[in-house]
Order: structure tokens, then C-alpha cells, then sequence
């Protein structure tokens, strides 16, 4: 019944006995559904704000990425103006389709260093470690090897020791890249960086070509809805519900403690109930997941109380932590021969010639994903000694209120670790939202990522004085303050930007790469233009990139210790109601966060289950 050709309708769906509610059909919501419905004494629903679209082009197609941004798929949120860029706004893209942002990101497939992970143990996230996280980013994958021609002429490199072999989700190098590509490599080597040959062993460092989400046969986008939900959707024990926007968790009181019980939500303009007789597992992302709880009377009293929200479980640690990575997209004219995504969307010919080639041989620019990385340690561009007098300033500041957490960042500066702190992808396109392209002109961008921000901000429901004082609901969107660059470890993060952003321009002012660069475009490189300072440039240019975690971090032994969930991700304070999705993360990890995700939907399956079986 749970089919996608033959969904239960809204009637048949309330009326089943669920031993398990997954809230958001996302990323790792679907690996958790999946999973746990493998077993069939267990029962379960998902409920998802959006719709299903397996047959978009725009999400399948991998050469069309960024398409959906801010599209019907897209929840469209916003930050509120951050003093730290000038009082900005960014946009927050966030996935509202079945899959979640996996339907919308990239497709980069990378994994964080060990120690990213290691110091989630250390916070008390038990368990969640690189040895304990392993096994999980194996069972998520099945990688598809390049054939040695591959590994020549695009550097794709691996250990295949490294990877999963019968995972749901499909992984493979690009089978087309962009021109720049080639040189990548060599530009990086020039300057003492050297290829990463294992980078999925614990530590990015370096220089590779990366791998993607994308299915080796059709070339399609390889996601959570086509890679767990539809050959899982069969199953009598697995129901789903698209356009189904919940409310809030129902609590209610049992012995002096808050069980879930079921959710509210609207669907078709009506509101509804569904019950659960075992768990709710919010799998809502970082800007969702704290959202529900706080609608559903968990998080700081101060919040709630100003929201109109009663208060159930006192936990001020909702909603805060968030980290993101901040990025920097630096142009460059490049030479006029070669081609661009920008043709293909000025020219309807081209793009029609590009999805011919696409359907007839899974191949051409329609396959095409920036796949030029590159993960450095600041040591490798800042002196050892201002790196010791930032983490010293920070340690300074810190007392004994300060949090674990910003002891490793700090220690992440003072003991010059080789770990990636910042990160480089070069490819041949615009990705800039500000500089817009010339008629006639080609262009390239090197996107730089901050990987481990001391920057950290929070995400609350609005209060009621912005709702000429009615309560929240889950219709309003949230606040989502990130804090870019603010305090003291901002002015750090701030710091490390510039730093980074001037060795991009080395990278960028080297060959082979720099052959095929005309000049520097964004910034300026007429040292008369006001926008030439890089110091100004990346305070009015820093955008998001979309890697948001944190919000219901895992942690600690209770909640005092200010964290959301335990290290079986259970509430603190509440029975039966979980959170599973990359707000749990303490810390940010240096990577795209996709695969860790999955990972984190797989583990956090096999944890439910075993409860679930030993309860």
C-alpha cells in the first residue's frame, strides 16, 4: 500500500497503527524509514511537507544542478540581516520535496576527517566516532569504480577499501568535467599540495577530483527518494504521506514525563492527527527540527513563553549551535573557447544538442559537476604564529562557562593540526549570486569554504510581538540567525577568510590553471576600484553554503550538560520522541555533509531498531 503508484490517501493513512512517525521525507528521514521497515513487526509513516518529482530533469539531471533553488522545491528561508556582512540577508535554501536537500545539493560526495568525528565522542555524542561512523557511511554506499583510462586522464583516485559495495545509494566519478579540470591537479602540486589518494580514510587533505551521487548507468541523481524510499515503497509496513506540513509533536503527560504520542499537521487545507504507539522521529533538518520542538513546548522557556508556546521541557539548548559553512565565490574571466553552463542557457540549441547527447549516451555537459577540490590547513598559508596568537586571544576569553566545543576549535588553531580548514572548487561557470555575467564574456569561480566556524548562531520561532501577538505555528518561518562572523571567534573566522581568500588568488595566478584565466573579475583586480581590498570584498561577498547543523546537537549525559539529545538521539526530557538528521552534529565537520548525513540516518536506524527490539 505504501507504493508510489498507490499511495495511501490522507483516511487510510491516520488509520494505521504506526510504531514509528518519521517527520520530513529528507535526506536521512527516508534512510531511517527504509530501514526501520525492513523489520515487519515495525510499522511506520512518513509525513512530508512536499511532494514526490522522480521525474524532474531538474533534479535528476546532474548537469542541471541549482535549478530547484528557489523554486515550488525549495522552502525559500531567509537570515535576518547579519551585522557581520553589512547587514545582509541570505537566502537559506532548504529541500521541500520528497528527499529533501538531497534532491537539491550538488551531489558532492565527500567524507570529513577523523578527528571531525572523534570529537563528537569527546563532546558524549558515545559512539559517534570515526570507527563507530564507518560502517554506516559503508552500508549507505555502493561505489562504482572508474576504469583505469578514468583514473589517468581525471586523476580519480581511490581506495576501494574505503568504500561500500552494496549501499542503497550510488556513487560514481563524473564521466564529463570542465575544461579547467585538467589542470587542477598540477596547478595544486606547483604549490606543494599534493594529490589525496585516499581521501575518504580519514583525512581530506589535499588535493582530488570528487565523487558524486549519480547513478553509473542512466547518469542520474542518485538521492534518498530513488536510492530508499522507491524500492522500499512496496512494503505493506511503509506509508507515506507527501503534503503533509506537521504542526507540532503531541506530548502528553505520563508518571511525570512528556511520551509522544502522535503529530498535528495539514493537509489539503484541513488539520489532522495522527497517533503513534512506540516513537516520533523528527527528521525536519537544522532549521525544522528545532522548530517542531519548540512548537511542541521544548526549548528555552524565554523563547517559548514569547511565542505563546506553554512550556513543557525547559531545554535553552534548543535551537542554538548552529554552524554553517560560509563561502566566497571569487570570478574569473577565462578564455572565450571554452564552454560554459552559460552557453547552454543562452543558446537553446546547445542545450537541446547537450540533452540530446545526455539521453543517447548518458554523457556531455549534462553530466558535468564541479569536481576541482581541494581541502588545505590554515598552516599551509598562515604563520605559525598568528595561528598561535588567534587561539590565544581565544583561550583568553574563554571561562569556565565556555563550552567544550570552542576548546577544540581552539586547539584546532594552537596545535597546527593537518586537518581541512578551509576548502577550494574550481569550475568553469558563475556561481556568483552578486557579479553577473557580461554578454559575450566566459567565466570561471573559486568557491572557498570555511570548514570548522567559530561563528555560532540559533534558530527560534518568531515571537508573538512580530505576529501582532498571536502564538507561532509551524506556518511562520523561522529565525534563522547565523551570526556570521560576530564575537571574538567571528572576528577570527573573519580573519582566516581573508587569509584564505588571497592564497585562492595564488592558486588562481598559477599554471597551468592561470593559462586559461584572462583577468580577476570579482574582486576587481585594478587595485584603483573600491571593491579591489579583499578585506571589504569577502565582508560584502560571503554568501551561504548551505551546510547548516547543529541546532539539536547530540551530547552530554543530560541536558543540563546543554545539549538536545542523548547519544541514542532521544530528547532529553521526553520519552518516545527522537531527532535524526544533521542537526544532531555538535560540531561542524570539514566536508559536504551529504554522505555524513546518510550515515547518520543509517546509524540512527540501526539505534531505534535495537531499542526498539530490546524494549
Amino acid at each position: 500500500m505504501g507504493s508510489i503508484d498507490d499511495q495511501p490517501d490522507l483516511t487510510y493513512f491516520i488509520s494505521q497503527k504506526y510504531t514509528h512517525l518519521v517527520i520530513g521525507g529528507g535526506t536521512a528521514g527516508l534512510v531511517v524509514a527504509a530501514r526501520l521497515s525492513e523489520n515487519p513487526d515495525i510499522t511506520v509513516g512518513v509525513l512530508e511537507a512536499g511532494s514526490a518529482a522522480f521525474d524532474d530533469p531538474r533534479i535528476n539531471v546532474p548537469g542541471r544542478f541549482g535549478e530547484t533553488l528557489a523554486s515550488d522545491y525549495d522552502w525559500q528561508f531567509e537570515s535576518t540581516p547579519q551585522s557581520g556582512l553589512n547587514g545582509r540577508s541570505l537566502p537559506w535554501p532548504r529541500g521541500r520535496v520528497l528527499g529533501g536537500t538531497s534532491a537539491l545539493n550538488f551531489m558532492t560526495w565527500n567524507r570529513g576527517c577523523r578527528e571531525d568525528y572523534d570529537a563528537w565522542e569527546e563532546l558524549g555524542a558515545e559512539g559517534w566516532g570515526w570507527e563507530g561512523l564507518l560502517p554506516y557511511f559503508k552500508k549507505s554506499e555502493t561505489f562504482h569504480q572508474p576504469d583505469s583510462e578514468h583514473q589517468s586522464k581525471h586523476i580519480s583516485i581511490f581506495d576501494p577499501e574505503q568504500h561500500g559495495t552494496a549501499g542503497p545509494l550510488q556513487t560514481t566519478y563524473s564521466v564529463t568535467y570542465g575544461a579547467s579540470h585538467q589542470h587542477w591537479h598540477a596547478t595544486l602540486h606547483k604549490l606543494g599540495i599534493q594529490t589525496n589518494i585516499s581521501h575518504f580514510s580519514g583525512s581530506n587533505v589535499g588535493v582530488w577530483t570528487s565523487l558524486t551521487g549519480v547513478t553509473p548507468d542512466k547518469r542520474e541523481r542518485s538521492y534518498s527518494a530513488t536510492a530508499y524510499f522507491r524500492p522500499s515503497s512496496g512494503r505493506k509496513n511503509l506509508h507515506l504521506l507527501t503534503e503533509a506540513f506537521v504542526q507540532e509533536v503531541i506530548l502528553e503527560e505520563e508518571d511525570g514525563q512528556w511520551v509522544a504520542k502522535g503529530v498535528k499537521f495539514t493537509h489539503g487545507g484541513d488539520e489532522h492527527i495522527v497517533r503513534t504507539e512506540g516513537e516520533v522521529v523528527l527528521c525536519a533538518g537544522s532549521v525544522q527540527s528545532p522548530q517542531l520542538l519548540e512548537l511542541s513546548g521544548i526549548g528555552n522557556p524565554e523563547v517559548l513563553k514569547d511565542a505563546g508556546i506553554d512550556v513543557k521541557v525547559d531545554n535553552p539548548a534548543v535551537g542554538e549551535n548552529l554552524q554553517e559553512h560560509m563561502m566566497t565565490a571569487m570570478i574569473f574571466e577565462i578564455s572565450p573557447s571554452i564552454v560554459t553552463p552559460e552557453d547552454l542557457r543562452a543558446d537553446p540549441k546547445l542545450a537541446e544538442a547537450a540533452d540530446k547527447e545526455y539521453a543517447l549516451s548518458q554523457s556531455g555537459p549534462r553530466t558535468a559537476i564541479p569536481s576541482s577540490v581541494a581541502y588545505l590547513p590554515f598552516s599551509h598559508f598562515v604563520p605559525h604564529e598568528e595561528l598561535k596568537s588567534l587561539g590565544n586571544s581565544l583561550l583568553s576569553q574563554s571561562t569556565p562557562k565556555s563550552k567544550p566545543s570552542d576548546r577544540i576549535l581552539v586547539d584546532r588553531l594552537l596545535a597546527d593540526k593537518n586537518l581541512g580548514q578551509i576548502e577550494w572548487n574550481f569550475d568553469v561557470s558563475n556561481y556568483s549570486p552578486q557579479f553577473k555575467s557580461l554578454p559575450g564574456k566566459k567565466y570561471a569561480t573559486m568557491l572557498q569554504m570555511l570548514q570548522y566556524p567559530f561563528s555560532k548562531g540559533c534558530i527560534h520561532i518568531p515571537p508573538t510581538s512580530q505576529k501582532n501577538g498571536t502564538k507561532a505555528t509551524a506556518t511562520d518561518k523561522p529565525v534563522i540567525d547565523p551570526k556570521y562572523y560576530a564575537g571574538t571567534g567571528g572576528e577570527v573566522d573573519f580573519k582566516m577568510m581573508v587569509a584564505s581568500q588571497a592564497y585562492a588568488d595564488k592558486i588562481c595566478s598559477t599554471s597551468p590553471l592561470s593559462d586559461i584565466i584572462v583577468s580577476r573579475v570579482y574582486p576587481p583586480s585594478d587595485p584603483t576600484d573600491p571593491n579591489y581590498n579583499f578585506t571589504d570584498w569577502v565582508r560584502n561577498s560571503t554568501i551561504t553554503d548551505w551546510h547548516p547543523i547543529g541546532t539539536c546537537a547530540m551530547g552530554g549525559k543530560r541536558k543540563e550538560d546543554g545539549y538536545v539529545l542523548d547519544s541514542r538521539l532521544r530528547v532529553y526530557g521526553t520519552k518516545g520522541l527522537r531527532v535524526c538528521d544533521a542537526s544532531i552534529m555538535p560540531l561542524h565537520i570539514s566536508a559536504h555533509p551529504q554522505a555524513t548525513i546518510y550515515a547518520i540516518g543509517e546509524k540512527g536506524a540501526a539505534i531505534i531498531a535495537e531499542d526498539w527490539k530490546g524494549r
